[in-house]
């Protein structure tokens, strides 16, 4: 399909029909870039657009994806014409599901980013809000994927769990270096002037919890009884 000759074909049966590019764009209901695009050759029109086009013109589908009249086409463009179009309408099809599949993973990404900037740590909605945009993101790499279902769906999971794991490292520097409360946690327990948070992979003790004597122990997982939280700050 050559969209070169295709747009000169267009320009040329305007002109015969002194039509200008604004009527013509007022006819098909595009913008007059549309159809400056079409007979530069930058693109091609959309497929629901062929039938109103031709009408506009005056030509055949045929004449129109050869880029010539009709009686100048010999039997084989017939078929090419056919071929190109499917062609056409299958490439348009994948570039509506990568765009798609682009937008989710964006959003996603933006979802999780927003939700580690804007919400306090010790808000719930923090690890929500992360974990539904790694859910997003995660469909956005599923929609991407060519391959079969199965092997699409277990590279999704796999990427969904490396990406979740990078947020509970993420998540344990914070609390390592900068002494915060874990977003990630399982639970929270109020024992005395311990404050615990325990989450998947270690403990997080702080003691004397919003005074001046404040700090934080890190262990690994351990018993959660009232007997050893009280003894962690002593």
């Amino acid at each position: 399909m050559n969209q070169e000759k295709i747009g000169k074909f267009i320009t040329k049966k305007r002109k015969e029909k002194n039509i200008t590019q604004e009527e013509l764009a007022s006819i098909l209901g595009v913008t007059n870039r549309s159809i400056s695009n079409w007979e530069c050759g930058k693109n091609m029109p959309d497929l629901s657009l062929f039938k109103p086009l031709c009408e506009a013109l005056d030509i055949t589908v045929n004449e129109l994806l050869s880029g010539e009249e009709e009686r100048k086409l010999k039997k084989e463009e017939y078929e090419d014409n056919i071929v190109n179009t499917l062609n056409y309408s299958n490439q348009k099809i994948t570039k509506y599901k990568i765009f798609m599949a682009l937008i989710l993973i964006i959003i996603g990404l933006i979802i999780v980013v927003s939700a580690l900037m804007i919400f306090p740590s010790e808000s719930s909605w923090s690890s929500i809000y992360s974990v539904f945009g790694l859910i997003i993101f995660s469909l956005g790499i599923y929609n991407l994927l060519k391959m079969k279902w199965f092997s699409k769906l277990i590279i999704t999971i796999g990427i969904f769990i490396c990406s979740f794991g990078l947020l509970l490292f993420t998540d344990f520097l914070n609390v390592y270096f900068n002494k915060d409360v874990p977003m990630f946690r399982i639970s929270t327990i109020y024992a005395g002037d311990v404050l615990y948070y325990d989450t998947l992979f270690y403990d997080v003790y702080r003691c004397y919890f919003d005074t001046d004597k404040e700090y934080f122990v890190i262990q690994k997982n351990h018993s959660h009884e009232i007997e050893y939280l009280l003894s962690i700050c002593k």
